[in-house]
């Protein structure tokens, strides 16, 4: 039997995903574009809407990077406004562990949960930079073990609050007086290195039980911890053997913590750029990557690397001469794509080595480095590459990034979506209410604190 496919829709930013600057492009801040994108998903029977968060504006050269979110609403503000005009769309966010503390995210979620029928779910994060730190009154930032250490303290501490009610506990029995079934609903004790609190949770159990948890680490304490609480993880490996390596490892640890593999989805962000033909759809992606990568953003992108200024350099150039400024001192404040270059003076050998043999200038280097489109292709094309990639277990659906916003998913859910649903992949119809039911995922029992 074939697997059944999973569907999210990201509302993205303003960055190099996003071309902002294109007649079509919407607000990145009204609510209408949310709405827009979030109907439209329903529509076409996603499995949830997902929205990712900054507490910071990202600087480069001590100025705001204009290619980033600027001014984004709340992320719980906008979830709970689309609770009101959506039905059956799970509503997911990110909400950062390392500056939050668990009673209040815990309540914040137990609340949407409850507003939604059913529908929340959390992306669990931690914030690696004291850049980002500054914004909040403790300041500073964690290592990345104290980082993990804290997040799954931090989310097993959540989990007690949920736990404090059980099912059945309003009984709201008018006849006898009773409201509550039990006169301890509500009540919890954490002590650890990292939280001490006790008290009444006041949000009572929701449809779920638990918000649906996400988590989005690609290191290896980032997938333990995934393996270890996940739902789902989100990943960046959305080709066929990069998926298949990522799918089976995730997957391979989950036996340790007594889970199946059922018990957690992979679920990798992908692009797309659709079109008539084949060939329409790669001459439009070629259209689109140069609308992403305007000549400001590919010096931008190559000052993150170079971490120096290089603004005088022409984008329609080639590549600096100057080796990379090698240190913990970035111009790029708070871009975590900092982090993936590794070693600055080789992956910059290794980019000249690609401009000299293909004879690139610097923007159509950075076009080349930082491809975008995950399925490039016709409507058939793209329903094939998704279902081929899922079957083989490169994973068991896909977040959606549109490139524009709020209409950049409406040629998706009209054509590719119903081939995957003829081929009997993706649902027709939703089946369930919830979001754990969309995903497939059992309602969780009580768990022990650990």
């Amino acid at each position: 039997m074939s697997k059944q496919i999973h569907l999210a829709a990201h509302f993205p930013g303003v960055n190099n995903t996003t071309v902002w600057s294109d007649p079509r492009s919407g607000s990145q801040i009204e609510f209408a574009s949310f709405e827009r994108l979030a109907r439209t998903a329903e529509r076409a029977k996603f499995d949830f809407f997902f929205l990712a968060e900054g507490l910071r504006l990202r600087e480069q050269n001590g100025l705001i990077y204009d290619l980033d979110v600027v001014g984004r609403p709340d992320t719980f503000t906008v979830l709970a406004a689309l609770a009101a005009v959506t039905d059956r769309l799970g509503l997911t966010g990110t909400i950062n562990s390392t500056f939050n503390e668990p009673y209040e995210v815990a309540r914040q979620f137990a609340s949407l949960d409850q507003l939604s029928g059913g529908r929340a779910g959390w992306n669990v994060v931690t914030s690696w930079d004291a850049f980002t730190g500054e914004n909040f009154r403790r300041g500073g930032f964690l290592r990345q073990d104290d980082r993990y250490t804290r997040a799954e303290r931090f989310l097993r501490t959540a989990w007690e609050l949920f736990d404090s009610w059980r099912d059945g506990d309003v009984v709201a029995d008018r006849a006898s007086g009773t409201f509550l079934s039990r006169p301890d609903a509500g009540a919890f004790a954490h002590r650890d290195a990292h939280f001490d609190i006790a008290g009444r949770f006041n949000v009572p159990r929701g449809p779920q039980g638990r918000p649906v948890i996400l988590q989005a680490g690609d290191s290896d304490k980032g997938r333990e911890f995934a393996a270890a609480t996940a739902d789902a993880i989100f990943s960046r490996h959305g080709t066929l053997e990069a998926g298949q390596a990522f799918y089976a490892d995730v997957k391979g640890r989950l036996a340790r913590y007594g889970r199946t593999r059922e018990e957690l989805l992979v679920l990798p962000a992908a692009t797309f750029v659709l079109g008539d033909t084949d060939a329409d759809a790669q001459e439009r992606a070629r259209v689109v990557r140069r609308q992403q990568v305007s000549g400001q953003t590919a010096i931008r992108h190559l000052e993150q690397l170079w971490n120096r200024d290089l603004s005088a350099y022409d984008p329609d150039g080639p590549l600096p001469e100057v080796d990379p400024v090698v240190g913990e001192n970035t111009i790029a404040k708070g871009r975590a794509s900092t982090r993936m270059f590794g070693d600055p003076l080789r992956t910059a050998r290794q980019w000249r080595e690609l401009a000299a043999a293909n004879k690139l200038t610097i923007r159509e280097l950075v076009i080349e480095v930082t491809a975008r489109q995950t399925f490039i292709g016709s409507a058939a094309t793209v329903a094939e590459s998704i279902n081929d990639l899922v079957q083989r277990d490169a994973s068991d659906g896909f977040i959606l990034v549109p490139h524009l916003v709020p209409d950049g998913l409406d040629e998706f859910a009209d054509t590719v979506v119903p081939l995957l649903q003829q081929r009997g992949v993706f649902r027709a119809e939703y089946q369930g209410t919830t979001l754990r039911e969309h995903l497939g995922l059992a309602h969780p029992d009580r768990r022990p604190a650990a």
